[in-house]
């Protein structure tokens, strides 16, 4: 449960922020969870559609969170590390791709292929 004090010294964009982060770092946000909308969080907490936004915009810098478009803002899986790590796998994909000769648009389409069918773990 997210509470915004009016009459804390803290902006409420910040009380938000620093409310869903402990949330999400103590687990009470599990992996994966969606998060509300930012129109529809703003309404329930009588906050701008702004000082919301602000808040998920920070909460994603940090990798705490993500959004996917249209399908909104899930708890991230691993927040920054998670992203290092799909950047190193990335540039040791790109090096595969290079060294067998495959184009950036077969390269791509294997991505996505694998990403909507999922990757099974390895053995």
């Amino acid at each position: 449960m997210i509470v915004i004090d009016p009459a804390s010294p803290v902006p409420p964009f910040e009380q938000l922020r620093a409310q869903l982060a402990a949330q999400i770092q103590d687990r009470t946000l599990a992996v994966g969870t969606r998060l509300p909308t930012i129109r529809r969080l703003a309404a329930d907490l009588g906050l701008a559609v702004n000082t919301v936004g602000r808040a998920y915009r920070e909460l994603e810098e940090a990798g705490l969170i993500e959004t996917r478009g249209a399908a909104g803002s899930f708890v991230s899986a691993a927040g920054e590390q998670g992203r290092e790590r799909a950047r190193r796998a990335a540039a040791e994909y790109a090096a595969v791709i290079a060294s067998v000769g495959l184009d950036t648009t077969e390269a791509v389409r294997i991505v996505q292929a694998a990403l909507t069918r999922g990757v099974p773990e390895p053995g």
